[in-house]
């Protein structure tokens, strides 16, 4: 009997990434790739676990405009370190709620580990090579132990379910509850230390290998305070040789794929385009959080036109929804932390040039923008695509570096500082940190360098190197700073002003209870009576 089933009725997930386009064109093949081809054979599982690698790109880098997107762009920008001006409002008291929040983190996820738990299960019963079959195996549990580290973060009491859905239990009866944090911690744990143990430090892109499974298990160990653990799991990465920091220059260049990458989703439009097909969607990520100077109107020859017309050398096609705050800015040595100018497109107006061939200005300095934040302000410029992005779209098929070593060594730092390990945590933080400035990681620097290891510097490095990446929201609510951090630093503008106010802000206070996000409406009402153990505060 299955106790505890997935919300959501479950559908089965078939990998149509593998079939060839002659597949496709025959129309008896969809009969052939059937639920006991995919669970019951060894070519099954790979077409299994093949497709949770798609179900987690649609879940962490969705192409388009929609309800996905708003679920990641919540936590790479609704920090300290964000600014908001329009599309959705984080923390709105209309909108941070259990009815509009949006919901696809917690529904893309269970969908995901039911089907991982479904190739977990059934390749128990599958005759082939051990190892192979580990490696399968591995891949489908640290996606699982993934997913369930991302739940209990996101939303604090979860449902674990282990048991996959299947024709002959889904209609058991259903016992819906909130598991114990040892639980589920427990589950997570052992599907990464399986996984730890059967992936390879090295693999072919797009997989994951040892060094993303150990940096979600020294993470899993922080959430519990087991720093031992984790200090452990970092320093396997770093000591291992398999990454290292690359060039600031290289880090969001046009290759992601690099020694710094622990995991990068891929994208490609020429192999399909689109979220259910094997080349992905396109990203919108470059356009949410850059500037639309094309929009600027000074400077206007009534002959020639703007002084800016649309430019991929100034981003191309922009949202302009979210951006670094002026706290952000605060943090960075303007002058000398290359970060600054890499990371970021440049804030003074004067470092863009007139770029409309028949403007009799053209090559020269811009003049001032209108005082209108959406044509011009600081922006972030990680997301950035020189290559394949069309200057009048939104879409971007840049691959997405979503884990990176920088990371490793942060938390690195943080999990030896809590053990008393001050001089390897001020190492690593100040490996970062050199690289920063363009220095040797490996070379102490005077004058860069921390002189010893705190809280606060750990907090702003950190801010300053992994700023709108997939890591602030939750470092700052394992800290239990979430909402004194959000409070202070972060701003909720307008479509017009140069820079949301206090005042703004203040007409959207982030609530205690906004620490855990709203499991959404739909699903509370199928829990029924066990619904109070859930969204408390909401």
């Amino acid at each position: 009997m299955k106790n505890i089933k997935y919300l959501l009725c479950s559908t089965f997930l078939i990998a149509t990434t593998l079939l060839s386009c002659e597949d496709f064109l025959e129309e008896e093949i969809l009969d052939e790739v059937s639920v006991d081809f995919i669970y019951n054979s060894p070519e099954g599982l790979e077409v299994g676990v093949n497709a949770l690698y798609n179900r987690m790109r649609l879940y962490n880098s969705p192409g388009g405009d929609n309800d996905n997107l708003r679920s990641n762009v919540f936590f790479l920008a609704a920090t300290d370190l964000g600014l908001h001006r329009t599309w959705f409002t984080p923390y709105g008291a209309t909108e941070h709620t259990p009815a509009r929040f949006p919901a696809d983190k917690w529904n893309n996820a269970y969908r995901i580990i039911d089907r991982a738990s479904a190739v977990i299960t059934s390749a128990r019963t599958v005759s082939m090579n051990e190892d192979d079959k580990n490696k399968l195996v591995a891949q489908a549990k640290i996606i699982r132990g993934e997913l369930y580290l991302d739940l209990i973060r996101m939303y604090g009491n979860i449902i674990l379910d282990t048991v996959p859905t299947t024709p002959e239990n889904i209609n058991d009866p259903v016992v819906y509850e909130a598991a114990s944090q040892d639980a589920i911690f427990g589950v997570i744990n052992q599907d990464l230390d399986f996984a730890i143990e059967h992936l390879e430090w090295q693999d072919q892109i797009g997989r994951y290998r040892q060094g993303v499974a150990r940096h979600l298990r020294g993470k899993s160990a922080m959430w519990t305070g087991d720093w031992q653990e984790a200090a452990d799991q970092f320093d396997a990465i770093i000591d291992n040789g398999t990454h290292s920091l690359v060039d600031i220059n290289q880090v969001y260049g046009a290759d992601v794929n690099h020694q710094e990458a622990l995991f990068v989703y891929q994208k490609d439009q020429l192999l399909g385009e689109g979220d259910a097909l094997a080349g992905g969607g396109g990203s919108w990520l470059g356009s949410v959080f850059n500037q639309r100077i094309y929009e600027k109107q000074s400077g206007s020859d009534p002959v020639a036109g703007a002084e800016v017309i649309n430019d991929l050398d100034y981003g191309g096609q922009s949202l302009g929804w979210f951006f670094p705050n002026s706290y952000l800015e605060s943090l960075y040595d303007t002058a000398t932390d290359l970060r600054y100018t890499t990371y970021y497109w440049p804030k003074d107006y004067t470092s863009y040039t007139v770029n409309n061939p028949d403007h009799p200005n053209f090559g020269q300095p811009i003049t001032e923008p209108e005082d209108n934040y959406r044509r011009f302000h600081w922006s972030l410029k990680k997301y950035a695509d020189f290559e394949s992005k069309l200057p009048n779209g939104n879409e971007s098929f840049k691959d997405y570096l979503y884990y990176r070593f920088a990371e490793t060594l942060l938390l690195g730092s943080e999990a030896h500082a809590n053990l008393g390990e001050n001089s390897i945590a001020l190492e690593y933080l100040n490996k970062v940190r050199r690289r920063g400035y363009g220095l040797d990681p490996n070379t102490a620097s005077i004058g860069v360098d921390f002189p010893a290891w705190n809280l606060e510097d750990y907090l702003e490095e950190s801010a300053r190197e992994l700023a709108f990446e997939n890591n602030r929201w939750f470092l700052l609510k394992r800290l239990g700073l979430l909402q004194e951090r959000v409070s202070l630093y972060y701003r909720n503008g307008d479509n017009s002003t140069a820079e949301a106010n206090d005042a703004i802000n203040s007409a959207t206070p982030f609530q205690p209870h906004f620490v855990n996000c709203p499991i959404p409406q739909s699903q509370i009402d199928i829990i029924g009576e066990n619904a109070s153990q859930f969204n408390i505060g909401y």
